[in-house]
């Protein structure tokens, strides 16, 4: 969205000097005699305008930082019929976009419900055009979950697949990747030099942290209106038996098992780690599996987080998501 040309939105105005000059004088008064030609609306029947956008099958993956995100998306990439990959600009860009539309823009009276979903739509569609191989699209980001009710309005068809773990060992793997880097100050924590395990603890659960929102989205949904659409898988279970956890996610999208290669998963964008201070973040290389470890964080923070692991408390059938 380079400008806010009506010329660029409507079609090119009548006349040639149209492309020198812009719409409105400095004043601000209009140049409408330059485009006076030119229709306001599209006119066409509805029966010419495009089918809806993103014919394609369209699900989303979020969830947790550090809980298997990555690797099930290595996973899925298996697959030939699907694109999967790391956290991506999709859902940032639909919420600049929405704000745009919303109230705080005085010519949103002119836009309609119908055209937001359109707009909204078409933003994805075109994402993942023609140039993204794959039948069936997985779109990457942690804010998902608190999109819920958009994702049902929008794709009524799509489904988010949320990774967890228990927030102590989230804490713990930020940690590790922190101090193996510790000559790269990461900008998860503003690229502060000589913070404390605490107060990168801090900043990591506070409610726009990393981790601290993530939890709060992953909540909101879980417990929401639209948690039918909703699967969570745990870090865990997909580390120690990932064809159960496969399967299940495959009957929860409605597609096809696909028999994966469970001994030789790769992933790296290792050029978007090392810009981001954290290399290493989005590695996966080698055969799945579960391995035990001691903590690196002290006894205090480590049990701070002993019962915020709400989905190993649900009593069953007092829920509608899906939890594996």
């Amino acid at each position: 969205m380079a400008d806010n040309d009506p010329a660029a939105a409507t079609g090119s105005c009548s006349s040639p000097a149209s492309l020198a000059h812009p719409p409105f004088n400095v004043d601000g008064s209009s140049r409408a005699r330059l485009c006076r030609d030119v229709p306001l609306r599209h006119t066409a029947p509805l029966a010419y305008l495009p089918e809806p956008a993103m014919q394609r099958p369209l699900h989303f993956i979020s969830g947790l930082p550090r809980s298997g995100s990555t690797l099930l998306s290595a996973l899925l990439r298996q697959n030939p019929r699907f694109h999967a990959g790391m956290s991506g600009p999709v859902a940032g860009l639909l919420g600049v976009l929405s704000g745009e539309m919303s109230q705080r823009n005085e010519y949103s009276l002119f836009i309609s419900n119908e055209q937001r979903a359109r707009i909204l739509r078409g933003l994805v569609d075109n994402y993942y055009g023609a140039e993204i191989a794959g039948e069936v699209i997985f779109d990457t980001n942690r804010s998902w979950c608190a999109r819920l009710p958009a994702i049902s309005e929008l794709f009524p068809e799509s489904r988010v697949i949320a990774c967890v773990r228990d927030i102590a060992w989230v804490i713990d793997s930020i940690e590790r990747l922190v101090q193996r880097n510790a000559l790269l100050p990461s900008p998860i924590f503003n690229y502060a030099h000589g913070s404390t395990v605490y107060t990168r603890t801090a900043m990591l659960q506070n409610a726009e942290g990393l981790v601290g929102y993530a939890f709060d989205a992953l909540k909101e949904g879980f417990f929401g209106p639209h948690a039918d659409r909703l699967m969570l898988v745990q870090y865990d279970s997909l580390c120690s038996n990932p064809a159960r956890v496969m399967d299940a996610v495959y009957d929860f999208i409605g597609e096809p098992r696909f028999a994966h290669d469970y001994d030789n998963v790769v992933f790296d964008a290792a050029e978007f780690d090392q810009r981001t201070g954290t290399p290493g973040l989005h590695h996966v290389r080698g055969k799945v599996s579960h391995e035990a470890r001691p903590t690196i964080l002290p006894p205090d923070i480590f049990h701070r987080f002993d019962n915020d692991s709400f989905w190993r408390n649900v009593q069953p059938g007092s829920c509608r998501a899906r939890i594996v």
